[in-house]
């Protein structure tokens, strides 16, 4: 599946797969090119991170988990793949959008003998918004084995209930009030009973999974690179928390004009459409 953004949208099927179960692969969507041109991004972006970067790693654990946020801008390897890759077209059809906005970047680095996991979550309750169209694409850089893959809940976006965001390390509460909302359910637990999917990846494939699909990962034996691209639809709006969101975008809270109202449209400077492109906003 190569190059959508010139003439072959993705199949029906695959479409309908992401909309039922709130994950696809999409193999070869990134040409060796772009993979390339992202892996010199993250060396880029490694060796000089941003105030949002940080390791996610627990304290004394062996390894580093590295995670930095809203750099496709300032990298300009990142900002040549996220406007001129098939990622956009590819997120606006599995969305059933008329436009891709970008919301933000997403580096996840795992060093070798990386041991934390992932814990079980979803994407959306750590962000200030709200609606349904929404896509997250996880890009990894290194080959990747089934066992060392990033796995999902498959269907578990469809009734639309939103669980509690904590902290990966502290687990403590993050942008919702203690309480406010149920806890993730323990899939660990009882892995049988949860229709668990997963996919060995190679450079050039991408998973695209809806934001409020339950996702996990495993520590890391070997090194791993992916770097991860969300993307909202039409539906998308603005919706201020009680707490900081992860990532944060503290300039949408300003008051001279320049912000945005609770419930807008993500129209704003931060979050320029990418498909159809030449898009501007009215």
């Amino acid at each position: 599946m190569r190059r959508v953004t010139d003439a072959a949208p993705l199949p029906d099927d695959l479409v309908h797969a992401f909309r039922r179960d709130g994950v696809v692969v999409l193999r070869d969507l990134l040409t060796p090119e772009e993979v390339a041109t992202l892996a010199a991004g993250v060396e880029r972006n490694l060796a000089s991170l941003s105030e949002l970067g940080m390791n996610a790693t627990g304290p004394d654990r062996p390894g580093a988990f590295v995670e930095d946020f809203r750099n496709w801008t300032r990298i300009p390897e990142y900002e040549r793949v996220v406007r001129g890759s098939a990622l956009a077209r590819a997120g606006a059809q599995l969305m059933g959008s008329r436009t891709a906005r970008i919301f933000h970047d997403h580096l996840l680095v795992k060093e070798p003998g990386t041991l934390d996991p992932s814990p079980w979550h979803q994407d959306q309750p750590y962000y200030c918004i709200d609606g349904t169209q929404t896509v997250s694409f996880w890009i990894p850089l290194d080959p990747v084995t089934r066992e060392n893959t990033l796995e999902f809940v498959a269907g578990s976006h469809a009734d639309g209930r939103w669980f509690m965001p904590r902290s990966f390390v502290r687990k403590t509460p993050m942008v919702f009030e203690e309480g406010a909302l149920d806890e993730v359910p323990d899939v660990e637990a009882d892995r049988d009973a949860h229709p668990i999917v997963g996919w060995a990846m190679e450079p050039g494939d991408a998973v695209a999974f809806n934001m409020l699909t339950l996702h996990a990962a495993g520590g890391s034996p070997t090194r791993r690179r992916a770097f991860s691209l969300r993307l909202t639809g039409d539906d998308v709006t603005y919706a201020p928390r009680p707490h900081r969101t992860s990532p944060p975008f503290p300039e949408l809270a300003a008051t001279d004009g320049s912000g945005l109202a609770a419930g807008a449209p993500l129209a704003h400077p931060l979050f320029p459409v990418l498909w159809p492109t030449g898009h501007v906003d009215a």
